[in-house]
């Protein structure tokens, strides 16, 4: 696992790996990162109460993790504003997630974009997450929350987007799971993923020389 997770810039776990693997194996994926100086990620996409995702953070930040995915959804008074305050306190950082990277998004999740935008604004969030199957909203986000905060893409992959396109249109991280764990070899998989994500960034940033 070391040998695979020091291949990138930071883990994502999610609900999937909690139910099937429990808490042990999520510490131990934590405790590795922490030694390779990655992000840990918890993708457990809070949508609460504040209150709720509060203690939630909590448990996140004792199981070994510094970055926390929530929904914009919520709103923020009683909701966004009491996570990020106890982010802060317990240090970790907060995402929300601006919009998604399959179809159903369109559905409803998309129509409130910018103003998702502004409340990540208004809050100072570390990060977003924006589909990197929609590489419009990357560079949207990019445009209006400037260079600071972290734009992470889901969607690389598996479900389209081709590896390095997001980081050419502003994002800082990709998001790429099912095409490495679901390999019947994930660590050959991964050199070849890191090796087409290089290949792309260095030719859009050869582009603009």
């Amino acid at each position: 696992m070391k040998k695979l997770l020091s291949l990138f810039s930071g883990v994502k776990v999610g609900l999937p790996l909690l139910l099937r693997e429990g808490l042990g194996l999520l510490r131990e994926v934590a405790e590795i990162a922490e030694e390779l100086g990655i992000l840990r990620i918890a993708d457990f996409k809070l949508a609460d109460i504040g209150d709720v995702m509060g203690s939630s953070l909590e448990l996140i930040r004792e199981l070994g993790y510094d970055v926390a995915i929530a929904h914009a959804f919520i709103g923020v008074r009683g909701g966004l504003e009491v996570l990020v305050s106890r982010a802060r306190e317990v240090g970790v950082k907060v995402v929300l997630v601006v919009s998604m990277s399959h179809e159903g998004s369109k559905e409803f999740y998309d129509s409130y974009f910018e103003k998702f935008l502004d409340i990540a604004r208004e809050l100072r969030v570390w990060g977003i997450v924006a589909p990197a199957t929609r590489l419009s909203f990357v560079r949207r986000a990019r445009e209006t929350l400037g260079p600071t905060v972290k734009i992470l893409t889901p969607g690389v992959g598996v479900q389209g987007a081709e590896y390095g396109t997001a980081l050419c249109s502003g994002a800082d991280y990709e998001i790429i799971g099912r095409s490495i764990v679901r390999s019947l070899d994930p660590l050959q998989t991964a050199k070849e993923v890191v090796e087409e994500v290089e290949k792309k960034v260095r030719t859009c940033l050869t582009s603009y020389v």
